[in-house]
C-alpha cells in the first residue's frame, strides 16, 4: 500500500497564487498542527508562501493525536539511519505531490523540521537530483551522518539552530551535523540560543524567517 501525508495547509497572506512552498516536518510524538502555528511568524515577509505540514506516516503509540516518522526504540546510530531510509519515500512522494501541485520547481520549494523532522529535512533534501532552495533545521542532528557523502546529489543552503540547554538532542549532535555538512562544501549558517532547551525561541524563529526570505531570492 502506497502511504499518503495529510496535514493542515496554510495559504498565502497575499491572497495571491503562491509563489513558494515551506514545507514544515515535525517532530516524533507531534504532528502537523504543531509546526503549521509557525506559517503566522513567517507570513509578514513571506506573504506569497503556501505553508505545508504534513502528518508523519505512523501514528506515535502512547501518544494521542502524535506521529513519527519513524519508530524510535533502541536510540541507537543504526535505528535513525534504517528509520530515515525507510521513510524517505514517503517524504519524497509528499514533496512531489506539493510540487506539482502547485506546479512549482525544487528553486520554489524549503523544508523546515524539527528534531525528527530536521533529521528527515537533512536526510531528504540533499539526495534530491535538483537543489531545493533551503533547509532550516532546529533542534536536529543528521540521521545517518556516515551515508550523507555517497548518497548526496545537492546541496542546498543549510540553517542548523540548536538550544545549548537541548537534553533531548544535545548540543554534540548539532556540532557533528555541522562538521559533516562544512565538510562535504554545504553553505551552512548556524545559531546556538543561549538557555534553550528541546524548542525553538524567538530568535530562531526571527533567524529561519531571515534565511528562508534570502534563500529564496537567491534561489530565482
Amino acid at each position: 500500500m502506497t502511504l499518503t501525508l495529510s496535514g493542515p495547509i496554510v495559504m498565502p497572506a497575499s491572497g495571491q497564487n503562491p509563489k513558494h512552498i515551506v514545507i514544515f516536518i515535525h517532530g516524533y510524538g507531534s504532528n502537523g498542527n504543531d509546526l503549521i502555528g509557525l506559517a503566522p511568524c513567517w507570513q509578514s515577509e513571506l506573504p506569497d508562501t503556501v505553508f505545508v505540514a504534513p502528518n508523519g506516516p505512523a501514528p506515535c503509540p502512547g501518544v494521542p493525536g502524535g506521529y513519527q516518522w519513524w519508530p524510535l526504540a533502541t536510540l541507537s546510530i543504526e535505528e535513525r539511519a534504517a528509520g530515515a531510509r525507510q521513510a524517505a519515500p514517503v517524504l519524497d512522494r509528499f514533496i512531489d505531490e506539493q510540487l506539482a501541485r502547485f506546479d512549482f520547481t525544487e528553486k520554489q520549494l524549503a523544508l523546515v523540521g524539527f528534531s525528527q523532522g530536521t533529521m528527515m529535512a537533512l536526510h531528504v533534501g540533499p539526495r534530491r537530483e535538483r537543489e531545493i532552495a533551503g533547509i532550516v533545521g532546529y533542534s536536529g542532528m543528521l540521521a545517518d551522518a556516515a551515508g550523507l557523502a555517497a548518497g548526496l546529489r545537492s546541496k542546498p543552503p543549510v540553517m542548523l539552530v540548536h538550544g545549548d540547554a537541548d537534553d533531548v538532542l544535545p548540543l554534540a549532535a548539532f556540532h557533528q551535523a555541522s562538521t559533516a555538512l562544512n565538510g562535504l562544501g554545504f553553505d551552512l549558517t548556524t545559531h546556538v540560543s543561549r538557555g534553550l532547551g528541546h524548542s525553538i525561541d524567538e530568535a530562531g524563529l526571527t533567524l529561519g524567517k531571515h534565511f528562508l526570505c534570502k534563500a529564496f531570492a537567491n534561489s530565482k
